[in-house]
């Protein structure tokens, strides 16, 4: 590599998608210097369907591993795998808000590195409704910016149709229904903009960590693992849930070093004190 050339110059990312990922990591991994390609052939529902026709049986980054070495097992080489891995449901933190996850594992086969991120957002449109009316699904489907965002229709719990995207369409589905209705958004990245927008801020994510070499061993993905907790209250001195620490470490050698908070806070307000504020 060349002075000043990106760190993954004329290196191939290959990324494992049936529903077009490739457009939202390619601009955060070309700034590194990869070729982004997509797999041709490759069908990820065998790993899960948003729908249940296919159960994920294991985790995110299980699901993510699976694709990632399915697609390398086809032909074209790489030097690293890009797979990615979605889900949605009721925030733990706050049950009313729907809560998006989006896991992307980088991966480079010759030495069995893996760097990956988890983005955590409540930036999702992931909603359904029962049995609707003409007026309830006129709210319904602005809220989940249809017809831009595709929705899909069930009847009994099977699933009629996936990427819905015209009204005429949608109304046909639903008079024709035989028992009860079901409008749900369609979570497949190519028909739902708004989980693509976070699939591409995941990808910035990784871009940072995969830029980030380790100070030990200089392999790349060195980043944040976990926090510490324990930021003194500014009134009695006593830990506080607060992060005090953030804790980063090498995806190859394992070392770790410890970093205080990015924002140089010293104390927590006595408000969040559990000792202050009971």
């Amino acid at each position: 590599m060349t002075a000043g050339a990106p760190p993954f110059a004329q290196q191939v990312a290959l990324v494992a998608t049936l529903h077009g990922k490739e457009a939202a990591l390619a601009p955060a991994l070309e700034t590194l210097g990869f070729e982004v390609r997509a797999v041709d052939g490759l069908d990820t529902d065998r790993f899960g369907t948003f729908t249940g026709e296919v159960e994920r049986t294991g985790s995110m980054l299980d699901t993510a591993r699976e694709k990632a070495r399915a697609a390398l097992a086809l032909p074209g080489a790489a030097d690293w795998v890009f797979a990615s891995e979605g889900a949605f449901g009721p925030s733990g933190a706050i049950p009313m808000l729907a809560e998006g996850k989006e896991l992307i594992l980088a991966w480079r086969p010759a030495d069995d590195l893996e760097v990956t991120v988890l983005r955590p957002s409540f930036e999702t449109n992931f909603a359904h409704i029962d049995d609707p009316a003409a007026a309830a699904l006129d709210a319904f489907l602005e809220r989940a910016g249809f017809p831009d965002h595709a929705v899909i229709v069930k009847a009994s719990g099977a699933v009629l149709a996936k990427g819905v995207q015209d009204r005429a369409t949608l109304e046909r589905l639903i008079a024709q229904a035989e028992g009860p209705v079901r409008v749900e958004t369609d979570m497949r990245a190519h028909l739902n903009p708004t989980r693509m927008g976070e699939i591409a801020r995941a990808a910035e994510d990784l871009a940072k960590r995969l830029a980030s070499p380790c100070p030990s061993c200089a392999a790349p993905g060195f980043g944040l693992t976990r926090v510490e907790r324990g930021l003194p209250c500014s009134a009695c001195g006593m830990p506080t849930d607060r992060v005090i620490a953030e804790v980063h470490a090498c995806p190859a050698c394992g070392h770790e070093a410890c970093m205080v908070r990015a924002d140089r806070l010293e104390a927590a307000d006595p408000g969040e004190c559990l000792v202050c504020n009971p």
